[in-house]
């Protein structure tokens, strides 16, 4: 990908000049600080302004969901995070909201409605495959076609809110060869990492869960294992590294695939 400036406008930009984005860009926490999920952000970002979506972010007024405070058991904090959130988004009226991170998409579509926080709420995923559907985004097979890729489901995309097939439809349309795990859809495993476990050391056993899940993966040949949750992406980068693979394995976000096809 070229370096280049990327302008990401703000809701308070855009409430300022009178307009109203189509969609809010819900960033998330790894989105925003770990330099891995940056990339995701920035690639999906890209992706929206070569279709020519209106969009704006939170900027410094979006904060933490709360899913890692509420899995973990704080449901205090839990509701305390949500509710500043709910107030943010309810005075800038936002209605529809597209996020890269499926445990922010789980929260704020399940759990922030009981606490006065109702909004149209999309994984990207979904919206780059409704894009595709309404011909404003067209994706070509680019340095992918022929490529073996497997897809791992993320426990809040998948089994969580039965999204499975918008992914799946965007790595067919880079014209890869998409080869399912045995485990997979709703019989996938976690890569390890929810539950807020993205936060701690696992406890003792005989072999960590990404490490079991990247050998799931593995099985399959892939050339690229594909992800669509800035938490797997890690756990599944970390397993392809533990398992020495990673000169010749590649751990991809579905927005990473579409803009290097893209070559945005």
């Amino acid at each position: 990908m070229t370096q280049e400036n990327i302008t990401v406008p703000t809701m308070a930009d855009m409430m300022a000049t009178g307009q109203q984005p189509e969609v809010l860009f819900w960033v998330g926490c790894s989105g925003s600080f770990d330099d891995r999920a940056k990339k995701i952000t920035k690639a999906f970002v890209k992706i929206l302004h070569s279709a020519k979506v209106p969009f704006a972010v939170l900027g410094t007024e979006e904060s933490c969901t709360g899913d890692p405070a509420k899995r973990a058991g704080n449901e205090f904090l839990f509701q305390m995070q949500a509710m500043a959130n709910i107030e943010v988004l309810n005075a800038y009226d936002v209605k529809k909201i597209v996020t890269a991170c499926p445990h922010c998409f789980n929260t704020i579509k399940n759990e922030y409605p009981g606490l006065g926080g109702t909004y149209e709420v999309v994984h990207h995923t979904q919206f780059l495959k409704s894009l595709l559907d309404d011909g404003r985004l067209t994706v070509e097979g680019g340095q992918f076609k022929g490529k073996k890729i497997t897809f791992h489901d993320p426990c809040y995309l998948g089994r969580a809110n039965n999204i499975y097939e918008a992914p799946r439809d965007l790595i067919e349309k880079l014209d890869a060869e998409l080869v399912e795990m045995k485990r997979s859809r709703r019989n996938g495993l976690c890569c390890g990492a929810g539950g807020a476990q993205m936060f701690k050391e696992p406890e003792p056993g005989n072999k960590d869960v990404n490490v079991e899940r990247t050998e799931d993966a593995l099985e399959t040949q892939p050339e690229i294992i594909a992800a669509g949750c800035p938490f797997c992406n890690t756990m599944l980068t970390d397993g392809v590294k533990a398992k020495n693979r990673e000169h010749d394995i590649k751990v991809m976000d579905v927005a990473e695939l579409i803009a290097n096809a893209k070559d945005l």
